[in-house]
């Protein structure tokens, strides 16, 4: 079993940053990929970006890439997401979520967090 715990929401203005933090506990975290996913009111879960267990990989959504940030450290059995330049339709629930190996199918991950509301203000 591993449990996630998701923080750092909020509401922030157009343009503004947030960084979320995701802690893990239980099975040897440095032995899964990580992934971030997002699902706004109406819309399906949405893949946000991964990173590969040793944190040599990293993949993005085109509608992040180049504003959101994904890093870990296995240390601190933490994955973070760093949003900067956000936009209104970044508005959503962000959840982080464990897989064997970098995916971007939602199906394809094992274990998931409990989400972190994110609210951006035009």
């Amino acid at each position: 079993q591993v449990q996630l715990v998701e923080s750092g929401g909020g509401l922030v203005q157009a343009g503004g940053s947030l960084r979320l933090s995701c802690a893990a506990s239980g099975r040897t975290f440095s032995s899964y990929a990580m992934g971030w996913f997002r699902q706004a009111p109406g819309k399906e879960r949405e893949f946000v970006a991964a990173i590969s267990w040793s944190g040599g990989n990293t993949y993005y959504a085109d509608s992040v890439k180049g504003r959101f940030t994904i890093s870990r450290d296995n240390a601190k059995n933490t994955v973070y997401l760093q949003m900067n330049s956000l936009k209104p339709e970044d508005t959503a629930v962000y959840y982080c979520a464990v897989s064997i190996g970098v995916e971007l199918e939602p199906i394809l991950y094992s274990y998931w967090g409990q989400g972190t509301q994110v609210t951006v203000s035009a």
